[in-house]
């Protein structure tokens, strides 16, 4: 493993930005049932409000992602690419090897109050799960909402990880001053290809039933049905199963999002596909001929599939919400801090 580019050395003309230095990572392991396996590199990051590419599809543009790697060990995941920039294994080496940016929550206080920050949406868990497993001993998550909520900053999550109930007394107290949303990820609900395909993330009924206690606890709590996978989770029966569970947890929406394989996640999935459906290989290489994601007509007669079922069972889609007012700081006009640019889950 090679740090080479994590140096606060300068890289030249038109390098990119150094992320951390390189002498100040900390590398730890923990002898505990929840760890066991698992390497974490403790860094203290440069910046940690990250810019979204401008060809991104999504409806934000600055994320926040306190840790790189994850546990979660989804071996479709699209994230999997950027543990090549740190020389760090995209397979194995994605789910094991953990970085943690430790100074995350007081970074963000100080990028959050610089004059050129402008208040605008933050999102998190876009990248990898800020609540994997890692955040149970780091907990970096409660400073980073805090700080978002004392400058009354909107904000969303995206999560996997039922450990987001650890800070659901906060999550409420944002939401009495900023716009707060929060969305589970929750592509299916077989329990065998859960176990396959998510094997470090909470069961999806634990994940549902988070949904609920989120609701319940008044946060209007959304479900991205992600992903669909073809040919292991998109029979109608298994959609109507998924649906209907999304709509008996208190979801206020559902948004089906259909398996894309990026470079790095496609090559990690195809393995993973050939060693528990190797007859289905050949279907996913026609299928994902055209690049990273399925063929548009695919993508459409799922999320038809998917709006007709949420709308028998009383949801619907997600729309895209509007960050609630807030009072204009007395700041200097000036650009938006030109942070380092982030891939996205579009």
């Amino acid at each position: 493993m090679r740090w080479e580019s994590l140096t606060t050395r300068p890289t030249g003309p038109g390098g990119p930005a150094a992320l951390f230095g390189a002498d100040a990572v900390v590398t730890r392991t923990f002898d505990t049932p929840e760890f066991r396996g698992i390497t974490f590199h403790e860094v203290r990051a440069r910046s940690i409000v990250n810019r979204v590419p401008g060809a991104s599809r999504m409806p934000f543009e600055w994320t926040v992602n306190p840790y790189r790697g994850c546990s979660h060990a989804c071996v479709y995941c699209f994230a999997r690419k950027t543990h090549g920039y740190l020389d760090l294994d995209t397979g194995i080496g994605f789910d094991s090897q953990i970085v943690v940016k430790v100074n995350a929550p007081e970074l963000l206080r100080r990028e959050l109050a610089a004059p050129r920050w402008g208040g605008a949406h933050v999102a998190m868990g876009t990248n990898v799960d800020c609540y994997q497993r890692a955040e149970g001993r780091y907990r970096l998550m409660p400073g980073i909402i805090g700080a978002l909520r004392e400058r009354a900053n909107p904000f969303s999550i995206l999560t996997k990880g039922t450990l987001i109930l650890r800070d659901l007394p906060l999550l409420r107290q944002a939401a009495e001053v900023t716009e707060v949303g929060v969305c589970v990820s929750v592509g299916f609900t077989d329990t065998g290809l859960w176990r396959t395909v998510e094997p470090g993330t909470p069961s999806p009924a634990a994940r549902l039933a988070a949904v609920r206690a989120l609701t319940d606890a008044g946060l209007e709590c959304g479900v991205l049905m992600a992903p669909v996978i073809p040919f292991l989770g998109d029979s109608p029966e298994q959609l109507r199963a998924t649906v209907r569970a999304i709509a008996a947890s208190g979801a206020v929406s559902v948004t089906p999002l259909v398996l894309h394989l990026r470079p790095g996640a496609r090559e990690w999935f195809t393995a993973w596909l050939g060693r528990h459906h190797p007859h289905l290989v050949e279907r996913y290489e026609r299928m994902y001929a055209g690049g990273s994601y399925a063929p548009t007509w695919y993508q459409r007669r799922i999320t038809r599939q998917v709006h007709e079922l949420a709308a028998e069972f009383g949801i619907g889609p997600a729309r895209r919400g509007q960050p609630r007012a807030l009072p204009e700081p007395e700041r200097p006009a000036g650009p938006a801090p030109a942070g380092p640019t982030q891939l996205t889950l579009m």
